[in-house]
């Protein structure tokens, strides 16, 4: 696993904290920078982050605190509190 890697798994946990914590600003921060670094150093983001962060506001998604998680016809549909909607399927 390469630094930048590492850097990234930090900063997910870390934005991931502050969105349970209500603090959105600080979480939308550590995003950016992980994405930033992400693209800078050409690996790409794993597939938790993918999936628990907005890709409209930027915000770590905790389920109950700013995402609302259901279920429907074998997908995954994860609603962000700004109203972005991300599916993927499940078996």
């Amino acid at each position: 696993m390469s630094i930048a890697e590492e850097r990234i798994d930090i900063l997910f946990d870390l934005a991931r904290s502050a969105a349970s914590d209500g603090e959105f600003d600080r979480s939308r921060k550590y995003v950016r920078l992980a994405r930033r670094i992400a693209e800078r150093n050409r690996c790409g983001l794993p597939r938790e982050f993918k999936r628990f962060t907005c890709s409209r506001c930027d915000v770590a998604l905790r389920p109950g605190v700013n995402a609302r998680v259901r279920l429907n016809n074998g997908h995954v549909v994860i609603r962000c509190d700004c109203g972005a909607t991300q599916r993927y399927p499940y078996k």
